[in-house]
């Protein structure tokens, strides 16, 4: 088939195991060029014969039966299924169905870049016909790695899933990957990048949300990818087996376009937060021979000394400027004075409620503090079951604040405070929206000379700062979120100053708290009626 127009995206299909289901599988897809237009191509992972002899593809190798479209397949996975490839580099089993190979790069006229491997892991040396070894995966990487200005591939295809591949995501079901995918998948995945990366052999579908190919605010934007894993043909599941997509070749994309972030994009599932071991040290077992080692660089950090990145070397003197006592994280750190936010302090005020303290001089009577029992310095410090807990109570208050007809706004100022105090602020609905308060923040910040910087939804701040950074953060109501690394003369109420602000609240006296606190009866009486009302939504009853 001719390659489609320059800057034209070619419109591909791609099915999961067909099992010799080839009438099926056509006529499916025949169905489909009917209503939608022709596609140019199709692509099979996972098993494509059945075990059984299938009298059916007797037909299409005679030319008796024609395949309606250029479809390309994977190789065997099982030993009684290896005599049906006999060139292990790829040949035409017959008109339209071409046989890729054990494992190579198909690049067609229009510059789509297609990494294929085909087969299932080997457990050992030497590695069966239907079966791929570390050698393989080595042999694919270095081949599209040693390539000028490599960025990543546009498809990979293979059969078994990678292991992992759920991390940072949405599960699938009750599937379990460490038992059932491979490792060398997620290898070969971590390091070619692949815009779309398909797989089989599980009997279900999964659309796993994109994740991201860099390190946020520390390495260049890069390309998202894609998992998908595809059922078997015919399923009485009636689970999906064939997707159609369209695309244009990473090599005639835009730029700007590449790397443009969805809004559910995670993290990448084969890397580690800073400091854990890396995802391929976790998923390659020891038993592997040496040429695998190249995979174990994959994300882990060179072990002699490097010369510090600009950014680096600001953050260094950041923290000179404010030196913070170290501790593991995750544990709370005896504070050094008397902290009014710790609940077992003497000098916390006994109507406030539990977890949840109304903020002294409030932007509004239900301005609150998300406060954790422990004395943590910021967001950054806090432990797994503590992010867990304020996480909740961000999802209660969202909750609570629509019933009232209020979005809400919730920032961290970890600058010049001992405790961590995360505020939320409502904003009525009808005041503004979600776009005008980010306006409202980026604005505000250039007027200071600050650079926000956004961080997608799915981010945790504790991979892009290490504990004791300065850092003001603010979380918007559709979980967008705006990030600042503190230098020298930040604004302490810049928060405040800009929800206050006329284009927001419009009470712009409001924004330094000393000069709006109420008395002791007045915060006990909004404290009690707060309680009241936010019974129904908190996680635990308050005293």
């Amino acid at each position: 088939m001719a390659p489609p127009p320059p800057g034209k995206p070619l419109r591909l299909l791609v099915c999961g195991d067909v099992e010799g289901r080839l009438g099926e599988l056509y006529g499916r897809v025949r169905g489909i060029q009917r209503k939608s237009g022709a596609f140019d191509l199709l692509l099979c992972v996972g098993n494509f014969f059945g075990s059984a002899q299938d009298t059916e593809w007797e037909d299409y190798q005679t030319g008796a039966k024609k395949a309606p479209i250029q479809t390309y397949v994977l190789g065997a996975n099982d030993e009684e299924t290896t005599h049906r490839f006999p060139d292990v580099d790829g040949c035409d089993l017959a008109e339209n169905i071409t046989y890729l190979g054990r494992k190579g790069v198909f690049s067609g006229a229009s510059g789509l870049q297609i990494a294929y491997l085909s087969g299932s892991e080997a457990s050992g040396e030497p590695a069966p016909a239907h079966c791929f070894s570390t050698k393989d995966v080595a042999d694919l990487q270095g081949a599209l790695l040693s390539t000028p200005k490599f960025r990543g591939v546009d498809i990979l295809l293979t059969s078994p899933w990678p292991k992992g591949v759920e991390i940072f995501g949405n599960r699938p079901g009750d599937l379990d990957t460490r038992k059932c995918a491979s490792g060398l998948v997620a290898l070969l995945a971590a390091s070619l990048k692949p815009r779309y990366h398909f797989a089989a052999l599980q009997k279900i579908y999964y659309e796993r949300l994109p994740y991201r190919n860099h390190t946020v605010l520390q390495e260049s934007a890069q390309h998202v990818s894609r998992f998908l894993a595809l059922a078997s043909v015919g399923n009485a599941d009636k689970r999906k087996y064939l997707y159609a997509f369209s695309i244009l070749p990473m090599s005639a994309m835009d730029p700007v376009e590449l790397v443009r972030q969805p809004q559910d994009v995670t993290e990448n599932p084969y890397r580690r937060p800073r400091g854990a071991e890396s995802g391929a040290q976790l998923l390659l077992e020891a038993k592997e021979e040496p040429a695998c080692q190249f995979f174990f660089d994959l994300s882990s950090k060179p072990k002699g000394r490097k010369r510090p990145t600009a950014d680096g070397e600001r953050r260094r003197q950041q923290q000179q400027q404010q030196p913070l006592p170290k501790r593991p994280p995750g544990k709370p750190s005896p504070p050094a004075a008397a902290c009014w936010f710790c609940l077992a302090s003497p000098e916390v005020e006994k109507h406030l409620v539990c977890y949840l303290a109304l903020a002294k001089g409030g932007l509004s009577p239900d301005h609150v503090l998300i406060l954790p029992i422990g004395h943590y310095q910021s967001v950054v410090d806090l432990a797994p079951e503590v992010v867990e807990e304020v996480n909740q109570y961000k999802s209660a208050l969202k909750k609570f604040f629509g019933t009232k007809g209020k979005r809400c706004v919730a920032f961290e100022r970890n600058y010049k405070s001992q405790h961590l105090q995360l505020q939320v602020v409502p904003v009525p609905q009808d005041c503004c929206a979600t776009e005008d308060i980010k306006e409202a923040f980026v604005v505000q910040a250039e007027e200071h000379r600050m650079e926000l910087l956004e961080i997608p939804e799915h981010s945790a701040l504790k991979q892009i700062v290490q504990p004791g950074t300065p850092y003001f953060y603010v979380e918007l109501d559709n979980g967008e979120k705006l990030f600042h690394r503190v230098g020298r003369n930040f604004p302490l109420q810049f928060g405040r100053e800009v929800l206050a602000s006329e284009a927001i609240l419009g009470m712009p006296g409001r924004a330094d708290w000393r000069s709006c606190q109420a008395g002791r009866e007045e915060e006990a009486a909004a404290a009690q009626d707060f309680r009241r009302a936010f019974a129904p939504f908190d996680l635990a009853q308050m005293d």
